[in-house]
C-alpha cells in the first residue's frame, strides 16, 4: 500500500467506526421511543431496545430498569391483563408474550430466542367456531434469575421458580420448582442445581 493510501485509510476507518456507532445509537433511540409510545406505564430510560417490538392490545406492559430487549418481539395484553418485567430481564429475539390473565417475569430472568409464553388457550364449544369460542386464561409467573431456553413454550397457570432452568424447545405444562432444571415435551425434571458454596 502506498504511503498516500496509508494516510487516507486510518482517518477513513475512524470515520466509518464513528458513523457505525452513531447509527447504532440512533437505532436504539428510535426503538426506545417507538416502544414508549405504545406502552404504559412509562418506559424507563434504562431499557435497551435493540430492534422492533410489536405491541398489540392494551399496551399494559410494565418494564423494570435495565431490561434488554432484542428485535422482533410480540408483546400482547388483552382485557385487564398486565405483563410485568422485573429489573435486568433479558428478552431475546422473536419472543412472544401474550397475556389475557397476566404474566410476571422476575428480576434477572432470561428468555431465549423464540420462546412463547402465553397464559390463555382457546376453548371448544359445540357448534361454535374455535375462533369465536373465547379463551381460558390463567396467570404465569417466572421467578427471578430463571433461564428459559430457546424455543421453549410456557402455558397458562404455570409458575417457574426462582433460579430454575427450562431446556430449549421444552413445553412447560406444570410448575417448575426453584433451582430445578426441566426439559422435554412435556417438560420433566432433570436435576436440581446444587447451591453454590458462596450462598451458604
Amino acid at each position: 500500500m502506498s504511503s498516500a493510501k496509508k494516510l487516507l485509510v486510518a482517518p477513513l476507518r475512524a470515520l466509518l467506526k464513528a458513523t457505525a456507532q452513531l447509527q447504532e445509537n440512533l437505532r436504539r433511540l428510535y426503538g426506545h421511543a417507538a416502544l414508549a409510545a405504545q406502552v404504559h406505564p412509562p418506559l424507563p430510560l434504562t431499557v435497551v431496545v435493540l430492534g422492533k417490538a410489536w405491541v398489540y392490545g392494551t399496551g399494559a406492559i410494565q418494564f423494570g430498569e435495565d431490561t434488554l430487549l432484542y428485535p422482533d418481539l410480540h408483546l400482547e395484553t388483552q382485557g385487564d391483563a398486565v405483563i410485568t418485567l422485573g429489573d435486568g430481564v433479558v428478552i431475546s429475539r422473536g419472543v412472544h408474550l401474550v397475556a389475557m390473565a397476566g404474566i410476571t417475569i422476575g428480576k434477572g430472568a432470561m428468555l431465549g430466542e423464540y420462546t412463547s409464553i402465553r397464559d390463555a388457550n382457546h376453548r371448544r364449544e359445540p357448534g361454535v367456531a374455535i375462533r369465536d369460542a373465547g379463551h381460558t386464561a390463567k396467570p404465569i409467573v417466572i421467578g427471578a434469575e430463571a433461564w428459559i431456553g430457546r424455543g421453549a413454550i410456557v402455558l397458562g397457570g404455570v409458575t417457574i421458580g426462582e433460579g430454575a432452568t427450562v431446556g430449549a424447545n421444552a413445553v412447560v405444562t406444570r410448575d417448575v420448582p426453584p433451582g430445578s432444571t426441566v426439559a422435554g415435551v412435556p417438560a420433566v425434571a432433570l436435576q436440581k442445581r446444587v447451591r453454590s458454596m458462596a450462598s451458604l
